[in-house]
């Protein structure tokens, strides 16, 4: 099986500056069975220094589980005995229009995050269940927190697809 890729194509004030190629391991990629199965409860985009691998950004995704109102067939995919109130189903449409302002936010945070003037890569963790399959590549970590008091926090829009509930915070290096 060959890996996709994915690009960035990058610009600064309407003047293109090239392109940003990345393969992504089809092997070692989270799994959407982790959503479908509500095994997954958390998603973090850790940045860091290259050669001191200090954290310098740490993007977090909460995934909650939506309890569904019953549909007009009957069928109720996330009923339970007790919790919270159902919310009800969402079109597509709706969906898609949050996910697009978050995207719009997150785009908008170059205008308070630091610039990172220095090598970085980039780590995802994925919080699961106990009993969730992971890619025999994966190891263990530790939540990679930003060190020390030198850090600000931002809370995000969150966004619904009316089985999960994701909320979103970044939090980011203040240099004294």
């Amino acid at each position: 099986m060959s890996n996709p890729r994915v690009f960035f194509d990058m610009t600064a004030n309407g003047a293109a500056l090239g392109r940003i190629v990345m393969e992504l391991r089809a092997d070692v990629v989270p799994k959407t069975e982790w959503i479908q199965s509500r095994t997954i409860s958390k998603l973090v985009l850790v940045i860091s220094s290259r050669d001191t691998r200090e954290v310098l950004e740490r993007w977090q995704f909460n995934i909650e589980l939506e309890h569904l109102a019953t549909s007009s067939d009957g069928a109720d995919a996330a009923a339970t005995t007790a919790g919270p109130a159902p919310v009800p189903a969402k079109t597509e449409r709706a969906i898609h229009a949050e996910i697009a302002a978050i995207m719009r936010q997150i785009t908008a945070s170059v205008t308070f995050l630091p610039v990172l003037g220095e090598p970085c890569t980039f780590n995802v963790l994925a919080y699961t269940e106990r009993d969730a399959p992971v890619p025999a590549a994966w190891v263990e970590s530790d939540p990679r927190m930003i060190a020390g008091a030198r850090s600000e926090q931002v809370r995000l829009r969150s966004f619904s697809t009316s089985l999960h509930k994701v909320d979103a915070l970044v939090a980011y290096r203040v240099d004294e």
